[in-house]
């Protein structure tokens, strides 16, 4: 009889309301709270999480498992790479579709070597591509994007198409683009492949970031000049945590757009372009020194 009703108050009770949003202070009295509460305005990071007992408090190990969760999910979740390239044609945007030479997701994983391959046959078909245009007399492209799912198709699916339409305006006239070319289970060093085989000056490689606890679809960019296979990381520049809550569209156009012109003066990238883009963007949106000279008529 007892464990009847326990059985039925356990089935009336109210469903345990789901954990607050990220950011918001431990509201249970049972909470030591911490004397830096204040700074978690001002950053999704998880500090001044509170205290109950020798633990931390339920909400937050939810909300920890929950960010978890999302982080495991943008690893393994495929990328709809149809639905990304229609996207990017609805955009204006002429795009080849290609594969790494890691067959699945989990192979993928554990081989990263095999990420950085393109696969052969769609190697054949770019490199082929490249022939059918210098026949019609089309020019080298000046640049090549690669889009990638990389460890977070989550991010590539969301920013791809929205970076490159703010990129669009920054480029210069006599900019010439090759086709975008969205490559499944890929590394950044594919990139490298991509735009040697289609005579590119420049690749941009859009790929989805390594999830972090609080950015499961943080997108990075990486430039190379004269990509060509054997690259190495020391010969790109990358911007990084490009999403809505980190580095905006805007803002990550504009300094892409400033390393291609930088790396066009100097013929290189990498370590020996150092990016000094944020004055200049900072000026842009009136926010540098300059600008507030200007704007309020003296120092």
């Amino acid at each position: 009889m007892e464990d009847s009703r326990r059985d039925d108050r356990t089935a009336d009770a109210a469903p345990a309301p789901l954990p607050a949003a990220a950011g918001s202070p431990p509201s249970a009295s049972a909470v030591t709270a911490m004397p830096w509460q204040s700074w978690r305005r001002a950053t999704p990071a998880r500090i001044a999480l509170g205290r109950a007992g020798a633990a931390i408090p339920t909400d937050e190990a939810l909300r920890f498992g929950w960010a978890h969760a999302m982080a495991r999910d943008a690893i393994h979740a495929p990328l709809d790479a149809e639905a990304l390239a229609a996207a990017l044609r609805d955009a204006g945007h002429e795009v080849l579709q290609a594969r790494s030479r890691a067959e699945d997701r989990t192979t993928y994983l554990r081989r990263p070597d095999l990420g950085r391959q393109l696969h052969p046959e769609d190697a054949l078909a770019l490199q082929a591509h490249a022939a059918n245009a210098a026949q019609t007399g089309t020019p080298k492209p000046t640049l090549c994007v690669v889009v990638g799912d990389g460890l977070s198709s989550l991010a590539v699916q969301r920013h791809a198409v929205p970076l490159l339409q703010a990129l669009a305006p920054l480029l210069p006239p006599q900019a010439t683009l090759a086709p975008v070319v969205v490559v499944r289970q890929a590394r950044v060093a594919v990139a490298d492949e991509v735009g040697e085989l289609l005579g590119a000056g420049l690749s941009a490689m859009l790929i989805g970031e390594r999830p972090g606890l609080s950015s499961p679809d943080s997108l990075g960019i990486y430039l190379t000049q004269a990509p060509r296979r054997g690259r190495s990381d020391a010969e790109r520049n990358c911007i990084s945590n490009v999403r809505t809550e980190g580095l905006g569209y805007a803002a990550a156009a504009f300094k892409l757009a400033w390393l291609m012109r930088q790396a066009a003066r100097l013929g290189a990238t990498g370590v020996a372009l150092k990016d000094d883009s944020d004055a200049e963007w900072a000026i842009a949106q009136g926010q540098g020194p300059a600008a507030r000279l200007e704007r309020d008529g003296g120092p």
